[in-house]
């Protein structure tokens, strides 16, 4: 079976469920955004909210969905870069606690946290404070890595050091692995469109994109934004939220609706949608069984708080798979 390498910010996700959006306005974040914040800050936001119960996971956008997938049995690895702290030998255990080959570098900072802001309605607002994720270098990346991979996926938000996404990807499609490019946050993908739109034409095999996202890198909604973002990658996937998603191979197109799901936090769910169309591609599936299978992992992790899910959840799932492809 085919194995997926992911590349990404290693972050330690730090969920607090907020009781109003005062809290956002206050901090002065656009609610829905993503907004990258030193040390100082993300204590601050910390102290912020000490009064809220929170939940503390193993994240980043890549690590999510390479996580994703090891739930469904494929053989992944994961490449970042964490702090020689507690929470960097967090991620790192649950990472192999989860049968994923960490290829974890030691960074000089602390490791980085993503204080996902949980509104009232389910939408989330990060404080990502990268810190030894953001040393992840071109330097630090050697042709043994990509070995023994199929797929390579990476994470939009890596965008931020444009040296080492060029040489991963380029890297990546020179040892034959078949890549994807989730993108990142609207506001990310508006600050970095052309580079982003020069590395999905030279390199990326598979693009996923949310309607904001979309927007920011075609200027279009809908069903415009998937036909450009078609034109650029050989596979394009629009992910529409309630609307289920688009998605487009060469001249096929399939569109794919949702699940019933009692919606509690959002945290993920494009991350974990990826992750099931992936397992469809490793597996030779049709579109449509790929943007089912992710829809059905979105569904599910849309009902928990934070991108992980446990082990009862995951049988429901993989019975969930079984009978849809039966």
């Amino acid at each position: 079976m085919s194995s997926v390498l992911g590349i990404g910010n290693a972050l330690v996700d730090i969920l607090a469920r907020l009781e109003s959006d005062h809290l956002l306005e206050k901090l002065n974040f656009p609610k829905g955004s993503m907004q990258l914040v030193d040390l100082t800050a993300s204590q601050n936001v910390l102290e912020q909210t000490i009064h809220l119960k929170k939940e503390q996971a193993s994240g980043g956008s890549a690590a999510n969905t390479i996580h994703g997938l090891a739930c469904l049995g494929v053989k992944t690895g994961f490449i970042g870069k964490v702090g020689n702290d507690d929470l960097g030998e967090f991620f790192r255990t649950d990472m192999q606690r989860n049968n994923i080959t960490p290829i974890l570098l030691p960074g000089e900072n602390e490791s980085g946290r993503a204080v996902a802001l949980i509104s009232p309605d389910s939408e989330r607002t990060f404080a990502t404070y990268l810190g030894a994720a953001i040393e992840l270098s071109a330097n630090d990346l050697l042709e043994d890595l990509f070995k023994g991979y199929s797929y390579f996926h990476v994470e939009g938000y890596l965008v931020q050091n444009r040296e080492l996404v060029e040489k991963a990807l380029q890297m990546a499609k020179a040892n034959g692995l078949t890549t994807s490019l989730d993108l990142a946050s609207f506001n990310v993908v508006e600050e970095n469109r052309e580079f982003l739109q020069e590395m999905v034409e030279k390199y990326v095999d598979i693009l996923f994109a949310n309607e904001e996202e979309a927007k920011a890198y075609t200027g279009k909604e809908n069903e415009e934004a998937l036909n450009h973002m078609g034109q650029h990658a050989d596979i394009a996937v629009l992910k529409l939220g309630k609307n289920g998603s688009l998605i487009k191979r060469f001249e096929e197109e399939v569109k794919v609706g949702i699940i019933p799901a009692d919606r509690i936090d959002t945290t993920g769910a494009g991350d974990l949608y990826a992750a099931g169309f992936l397992y469809g591609l490793v597996n030779n599936l049709s579109l449509e069984k790929c943007g089912k299978i992710g829809t059905i992992l979105s569904g599910n992790v849309i009902e928990v708080i934070g991108p992980k899910m446990e082990e009862a959840r995951w049988e429901k799932i993989i019975t969930q798979i079984e009978i849809l492809l039966n």
